[in-house]
């Protein structure tokens, strides 16, 4: 049984930063691409960042690119999401995911979901 735990989020100021964590149980977590996505109320869950096995590959959507950082250890079965420059447009809730696909870029490539984080960042 895979587990994938979020934690990290929390209510910020626009400006301010945060780090979200993943930790995943079982012994296959550095062969997976990981992913992070968020969902707004009201609004479908979307595509934030996603890495590599190995962590030399990661992509993000344009919204969040030069403010979010995503990276993994895979000694620790962890991922991360730094987030800077935080605004309130990315207030969601952001889900941890896990993929057996070399790519991730939508819901459909994710194999393994976290119960979510909720990001709330205030103006």
């Amino acid at each position: 049984q895979v587990q994938l735990v979020e934690s990290g989020g929390g209510l910020v100021q626009a400006g301010d930063s945060l780090r979200l964590s993943c930790v995943a149980s079982g012994s296959t977590f550095s062969r997976w691409t990981m992913g992070w996505f968020r969902q707004a109320p009201g609004k479908e869950r979307e595509f934030v960042a996603a890495i590599g096995w190995s962590g030399g590959i990661t992509y993000y959507a344009d919204s969040v690119k030069g403010r979010f950082t995503i990276s993994r250890d895979n000694a620790k079965n962890t991922m991360y999401l730094q987030m800077n420059s935080l605004k309130p447009e990315d207030t969601a809730v952001y889900y941890c995911a896990a993929g057996w696909a070399a790519t991730m870029s939508t819901a459909r490539e994710c194999d393994y979901w976290g119960q979510g984080t909720q990001v709330t960042v205030s103006s």
